[in-house]
């Protein structure tokens, strides 16, 4: 079972909005996963969608016939590398604030690229 693959690196997007999507679209196929994905009001699931979006259309470019039954077999955010910005405090201090970037990493099973 060959796999199909794609990454969005470097989103700016906390990996802890993004994580709970990865959970519920683990497992089912990828029409199912944009079915899910499409009704959800949330930014971490547009940009996982377009991850997915992205995973179809390099399975499709590798010639795979069966674009439905693809099976989503690896959904995971990983953290990506922080911007440190400065806010300042009272009596001269300063705060650091921590703006958190995303890997987001989709893969696909095709079994007739084995």
């Amino acid at each position: 079972m060959a796999l199909v693959r794609a990454c969005h690196r470097y989103a700016r997007i906390s990996p802890t909005k993004v994580r709970p999507f990865t959970e519920v679209i683990l497992g089912q196929t990828a029409a199912e996963g944009l079915d899910t994905l499409r009704y959800v009001p949330n930014r971490g699931a547009r940009m996982l969608e377009k991850v997915l979006r992205s995973v179809i259309a390099n399975a499709e470019e590798r010639q795979v016939r069966n674009v439905e039954k693809l099976k989503i077999v690896e959904a995971r955010v990983d953290g990506g590398p922080m911007f440190k910005r400065i806010r300042p405090r009272a009596r001269g201090m300063a705060f650091t604030i921590r703006r958190r970037t995303s890997h987001i990493h989709v893969a696909l099973e095709a079994p007739e690229l084995a």
